[in-house]
């Protein structure tokens, strides 16, 4: 069984810090600013705002900051303000005891996949796939996708509706979710962080790589079982990706749908999960229902 940590209700407590990554302070204002409208208390951490090189700390002070708020009890939500880098470098010496016995929801996306996808695989505990600070500002603090957050934390179900189109797979079935940033899950192969996919749904997004890196990581995890037993594959957006001076050839959709041409699970291209400003809040380790039609794609939490 997964744990499901308890939902979020006003008075509650949101930690926030920065694991990963360096981000000024102002950047996150407008989101801690919104959080509190919705109700909820605020800590924040000293990784934000912090800076050591790249990172918001050094290894010793991030796992420090993400170590205290996960072993404190009234901090009922922590919300990670960016992703950037360095989760991996210390994940091994988080200590997860008293996160097990008081669980609550991790809130991010990209680097922060690791940690997500470190708490199913390890604990079997669900995260919270969505959007971080920095989406939260140039007036998008209403938009329907920081508006998906809120409903996720209060524990309201999922239901999101996109078009159709011709490079999808059609079908339906349903299954635990699964997944988050495509470069995360493929480093994480082989590791204590290693997902299981057989009979969920996996959902990828990506930004800023060249189109063989994305070849090479779906290959990556083809060739460890990833894609072989699914229920759904969901392809989010791959934002700012590159080419290399000798064309590669194919776009990263092309890419994906031949590598899965043998299966005969659903897939959607283009799903509003992804580093833009279309980022739907997903349950990492809840159960979905993904339906492909030539109109329209379902994902509905179940």
């Amino acid at each position: 069984m997964i744990t499901i940590p308890p939902y979020l209700k006003p008075g509650d407590t949101i930690g926030i810090l920065c694991p990963s990554g360096y981000m000024p302070y102002e950047k996150a204002a407008t989101a801690i600013e919104t959080l509190s409208g919705w109700g909820f208390k605020i800590i924040t951490g000293r990784t934000l705002g912090n800076q050591f090189n790249y990172f918001s700390g050094t290894d010793d002070e991030r796992l420090h900051d993400v170590q205290q708020m996960m072993d404190n009890k009234s901090i009922k939500a922590i919300f990670c303000a960016r992703g950037g880098y360095g989760l991996s470098r210390i994940i091994e010496q988080l200590d997860f005891k008293k996160f097990i016995k008081n669980p609550k929801w991790i809130i991010g996306f990209s680097d922060i996949t690791i940690l997500q996808s470190h708490l199913l695989s390890q604990y079997k505990i669900a995260s919270l796939h969505a959007p971080m600070a920095a989406a939260f500002n140039d007036g998008e603090s209403g938009n329907q996708y920081i508006l998906s957050l809120h409903h996720a934390l209060l524990g309201r179900k999922a239901n999101y509706a996109v078009p159709g189109i011709e490079l999808n797979r059609n079908g339906a079935d349903s299954g635990i979710l699964v997944g988050g940033n495509l470069s995360l899950l493929a480093h994480a192969v082989g590791t204590s962080s290693d997902i299981k996919t057989k009979n969920r749904i996996l959902f990828i997004e990506d930004v800023g790589e060249y189109i063989y890196n994305v070849d090479r990581m779906m290959h990556q995890l083809k060739r460890s079982g990833k894609l072989s037993n699914l229920k759904g594959l969901i392809v989010g957006n791959f934002t700012d990706m590159k080419d290399t001076t000798i064309p590669f050839g194919q776009s990263v959709e092309e890419v994906i749908k031949d590598i899965v041409k043998d299966y005969d699970y659903p897939v959607c291209f283009n799903f509003p999960v992804s580093h833009s400003k279309e980022n739907y809040a997903l349950k990492i380790g809840c159960k979905y229902e993904l339906v492909t039609s030539p109109s329209e794609v379902l994902l509905k939490e179940k």
